[in-house]
């Protein structure tokens, strides 16, 4: 039997503040990932109600409002906004832990209230552990040998009776109301996951503890979003998460990765048809790295996932997804010729209005378009530069001076660091932007390890698509 994701009565759902609408209000563009959709003249008086009620959102309860409110929220055009709910909570937190009691009694600290699985992932010395475990009155596994957190979490997932399970890494440490905001998301039938925001613990002043602050790597940012594949948030950390356990029962953790293991999760939920939610509102405290050659170690240790993902999700794991036209417009720029960038722009809007033909407003909705992919390729080949293709991008940054070519690629890699540190100056510029290097070029060694490893080129081949006249959009 099909299940049935309809939105319940009374479900609260806010449009998005990217969602931009176009043509009297019936093309909308936004959304995870980010897409261009004509809406139906029925569904007018509906989004003028959203676009009044702006992020407070409207409580669905017309058959209408309700089909409306899962197609947005499916396209990631529109967010839910449930109000907290207090507990008790039927849920199990499974904590994977290896060694650092320390950082285990403060996480069991934070959770408490709630049943807990502590999974020992084959500790060297299981006795502390043990002893942890009696002190708080928590259920412990063991792992005869360390199989990594996705065994652990697995485990842990098994051994639950709970509706929801919380996964919980041992140094990390929910605040006060985390479940109360997180779990009412789960109203909504298709969401199988939520995560929180991770945050690091703020127990540092030096240069490194600043910066993690302004740019940890667990830290997906401030708005809440859909999660999947393409998306401007294309995963969550693992860190912490919530899952409906029915839901993941037969979609456990990849036991064969010990990195990326996260990704590769949140992707398969996705391509079961599943909602994954990202609410910031609900923060996790994490205790970060900040000996310069660990932190630096554990970059390098994230990129290594990437072959084993792209071998498991062809295609995703690109380092950039470029336009070739984009491509055409950004070297006529960077060779000092805007003439001929101009008709290259020019002749990709034409090309994007006749796909989109039929649209009203789309003329100015092409122009908007490219201009807006122009730029985001532009930030596109900087990062890829800054990271899988970071010997070139040296390359670039040492023969600026001499080379207006090595000039705009500097500039497209140098660009979004300057815009960021901007946002969140916790570190003077010089040092921020040689920390935000060295993170790029660790992680991208990363990749070039993996896909050595693997003897596969997919981590490092960007993904280029050309438009087609005439196909509709």
């Amino acid at each position: 039997m099909t299940r049935s994701f309809a939105l319940p009565q009374g479900f609260p759902v806010a449009l998005d503040s990217r969602t931009s609408f176009w043509g009297d209000g019936l093309v909308a563009t936004g959304g995870a990932p980010w897409k261009v959709v004509r809406l139906k003249e029925a569904a007018r008086p509906h989004l003028r109600e959203w676009r009044r009620a702006g992020g407070e959102g409207v409580a669905v309860s017309s058959a209408m409002e309700r089909a409306l409110g899962r197609q947005l929220l499916d396209l990631g055009f529109a967010h839910p906004v449930p109000s907290p709910r207090p507990g008790p909570h039927e849920v199990t937190v499974v904590v994977p832990a290896f060694g650092r009691t320390d950082e285990l009694e403060r996480c069991l600290t934070a959770v408490k209230g709630v049943p807990v699985i502590v999974v020992d992932d084959g500790s060297p010395d299981p006795e502390p552990m043990r002893r942890v475990a009696e002190a708080y009155g928590v259920r412990l596994e063991r792992h005869a040998v360390n199989r990594g957190p996705a065994a652990a979490r697995n485990t842990g997932l098994r051994l639950a009776r709970t509706p929801f399970v919380a996964f919980v890494d041992s140094d990390c440490r929910p605040e006060e109301g985390w479940l109360d905001l997180l779990l009412p998301h789960f109203d909504d039938p298709k969401v199988a996951a939520v995560a929180p925001r991770i945050v690091p613990d703020g127990g540092g002043r030096g240069a490194m503890a600043r910066y993690e602050a302004a740019r940890s790597a667990l830290d997906m940012g401030t708005r809440p979003a859909l999660v999947r594949p393409g998306a401007k948030l294309g995963f969550v950390p693992t860190a912490t998460l919530v899952v409906r356990r029915e839901a993941v029962a037969d979609l456990p953790f990849d036991e064969g990765m010990r990195l990326g293991e996260d990704v590769d999760f949140v992707w398969r939920l996705a391509d079961r048809g599943l909602n994954v939610r990202y609410q910031p509102e609900a923060r996790v405290a994490h205790t970060p790295r900040l000996a310069l050659l660990a932190w630096a170690r554990r970059r390098h240790e994230y990129g290594t996932s990437a072959a084993a993902l792209a071998e498991r999700h062809p295609g995703r794991l690109a380092p950039a997804h470029l336009s070739g036209w984009n491509l055409l417009t950004l070297g006529c720029l960077a060779l000092g010729r805007p003439l001929p960038a101009a008709a290259s722009a020019a002749l990709t809007a034409v090309l994007l209005d006749r796909s989109l033909a039929g649209m009203p407003g789309s003329r100015t909705l092409s122009a908007s378009v490219v201009g807006k992919g122009v730029v985001a390729d532009a930030a596109a080949l900087g990062h890829a530069l800054r990271r899988e293709w970071w010997p070139l991008g040296l390359v670039c940054l040492a023969a600026g001076g001499r080379s207006r070519l090595a000039r705009g690629a500097a500039a497209a890699m140098l660009a979004p660091v300057a815009l960021e540190w901007c946002r969140r100056p916790a570190l003077d510029p010089v040092r921020y932007t040689a920390l935000r290097l060295a993170e790029d070029v660790a992680y991208g060694s990363g990749v070039a390890a993996s896909a050595l490893r693997h003897r596969s080129l997919r981590p490092l081949l960007p993904s280029v698509r050309l438009p087609r006249p005439g196909r509709r959009g």
